[in-house]
């Protein structure tokens, strides 16, 4: 099978605009997250991580959104260094997001041309043309396992020889109408999220774009592959995530079956670990039944909030990132393990010769996904 590289990403958040400068910051443990007071959002004080400004956006703003100007300041930075033409008929570009510019519906009256704005179809198009790309893009949008599942499919086109290039970005903007949803389900922790840890007491919410350009063709000697995925569905509940954590183990083990591996050839795992009390012991079950609960295991989202179809693309790159500079970033918030099956849960920078590992993610609906990283 046709093996799928890593050739250039960006990250865009709220504590750096590129991969570089978020890895740095992460390794000196800097969160975005910041407690806020704003009408606009909400009646009470919450914490969230947002951009606190928006003056590294270039791109015309009466005709894109702000979410559109994330995708396009985020891709524009990895094809700068990627070497990838747009126009090439064998380059595909694959946009995830989980709500694109619903907020629209918040200052907008809901009208028929509005309905079409807020499409995600719509805004992939428009990104699409700032850059010449020539393929119709595709959208996924399949809660927060949206980043993994576009990577995969990205993979899955270029190992099927339909295209030797994927361009695929993600983002999302919060705004009232997402955090209301979120407190809504009473999901949303009075404080910094605190992933795996006894004292968690739910998500906190984020902002953020990131690009993968995948490739059939290696761009030097240091690349990391993309080896192996899958998906799967708990079946279960609209909202809650399985009791058994069986559904994302089918995920894991298919995932590090395609790449070829076993258990054993995992170096660490990077976690969907959203701090609430269901998703972090599901995964721990997960992540046990793959007997892989030895494995160091980290959440991000300590940093970055979650960020929701931005959070599979942002938190794959960090943990390329981990693998070409050997070094495991600890998950910020947590002091105690709170799940009841331990798990081997980083607290510390930690060095190692690091291979592969694997990416999970869980979502709304029951989805899971996987997809293993490995170096050439």
């Amino acid at each position: 099978m046709e093996s799928v590289y890593i050739v250039s990403d960006n990250i865009l958040s709220p504590i750096g605009l590129t991969t570089k400068e978020n890895f740095d910051q992460l390794k000196n443990r800097v969160s975005g997250i910041k407690e806020h007071h704003d009408n606009a959002f909400a009646d009470q004080p919450f914490f969230a991580s947002f951009f606190p400004d928006k003056s590294f956006v270039n791109a015309d703003k009466n005709k894109y959104t702000f979410f559109e100007q994330l995708l396009i300041a985020s891709i524009s930075d990895a094809l700068g260094s990627g070497g990838i033409n747009p126009a090439d008929k064998k380059t595909i570009v694959i946009i995830s997001s989980t709500k694109g510019n619903i907020s629209l519906l918040e200052t907008e009256p809901n009208t028929w041309e509005l309905q079409k704005r807020i499409a995600l179809p719509f805004s992939a198009r428009l990104v699409a043309d700032y850059f010449g790309f020539t393929n119709d893009p595709i959208v996924v949008s399949n809660a927060c396992i949206s980043g993994i599942v576009a990577i995969l499919t990205g993979m899955r086109l270029i190992q099927s020889g339909l295209y030797e290039n994927a361009v695929i970005a993600g983002a999302d903007v919060i705004t009232k109408f997402i955090l209301s949803g979120f407190q809504a389900f009473n999901a949303i922790s009075p404080v910094p999220c605190k992933p795996f840890d006894i004292n968690r007491e739910g998500i906190t919410l984020g902002e953020g774009a990131a690009t993968i350009i995948l490739s059939a063709k290696p761009k030097n000697n240091e690349n990391i592959k993309v080896m192996g995925g899958a998906v799967s569905n708990d079946a279960n509940h609209i909202s809650a995530p399985s009791r058994s954590g069986e559904e994302l183990n089918f995920a894991i083990k298919k995932a590090i079956n395609e790449a070829g591996l076993s258990s054993k050839d995992i170096d660490f795992i990077s976690a969907h670990g959203t701090a609430t009390i269901y998703n972090d012991e599901m995964e721990a079950k997960a992540i046990t039944l793959a007997n892989l609960e030895n494995v160091p295991v980290n959440s991000l989202k300590g940093y970055y909030g979650h960020t929701l179809g931005a959070a599979g693309l942002i938190e794959s790159i960090i943990s390329i990132q981990s693998l070409r500079e050997n070094l495991l970033i600890p998950t910020l918030g947590f002091e105690e393990t709170g799940t009841s099956i331990p798990l081997n849960i980083n607290h510390s920078l930690l060095t190692g010769d690091f291979k592969n590992c694997i990416k999970t993610a869980s979502g709304f609906g029951g989805c899971n996904a996987a997809v293993v990283f490995g170096k050439c």
